[in-house]
């Protein structure tokens, strides 16, 4: 299978990620420090641009349209309050990032998991744990087209109800 880094730098029109926990990887070291009380000074952007955002950036650079969604609870975890603290990053290389608060999401047919959908083609399924680490067999590629469609339909309901990042305020 090709590494995440690959199939986003073979991606020519559109990458878009539906994130639907409420709580990812308890032992991220951003995370802890967030804790801790450590805030990124948007300023300073040496102190927090990382190989992540240089992908997303080279990414947009080349003109593919990336977007990503987020399906929250309300009143939201402190995961996702540290997840909209950071997103000015995903901002700044790039990304479209919007907010859907869970209960508007109800008559919505979503995918049981989070998922990059690359040029309407191709569908990389991500595996987590209850904790929201990794699972064991982490992602799964596929093109099978009734799970592309219903990634790209699920994608595009979230997206038009979603609140834009610049609005949203998490309760």
């Amino acid at each position: 299978m090709p590494s995440f880094d690959e199939l986003l730098r073979d991606c020519k029109r559109s990458a878009v990620h539906l994130e639907m926990r409420d709580s990812y990887m308890q032992d991220d070291p951003m995370l802890t420090a967030w804790r801790a009380g450590h805030r990124d000074d948007p300023a300073d952007r040496e102190s927090w641009w990382r190989p992540w955002l240089d992908l997303m950036a080279d990414t947009t650079g080349r003109g593919v349209k990336v977007r990503r969604a987020r399906i929250v609870s309300e009143p939201v975890s402190e995961y996702i309050r540290f997840e909209h603290d950071i997103t000015f990053t995903n901002l700044a290389a790039g990304e479209q990032v919007r907010w859907l608060p869970r209960r508007q999401a109800t008559d919505l047919a979503l995918p049981g998991n989070d998922f990059w959908l690359f040029d309407d083609e191709l569908v990389l399924v991500n595996h987590f744990d209850g904790d929201g680490n990794w699972s064991p067999e982490p992602m799964e590629l596929t093109s099978e087209p009734d799970v592309v469609k219903l990634c790209a339909t699920a994608f595009e309901a979230v997206w038009e109800r979603a609140t834009p990042h610049e609005d949203y305020r998490p309760i």
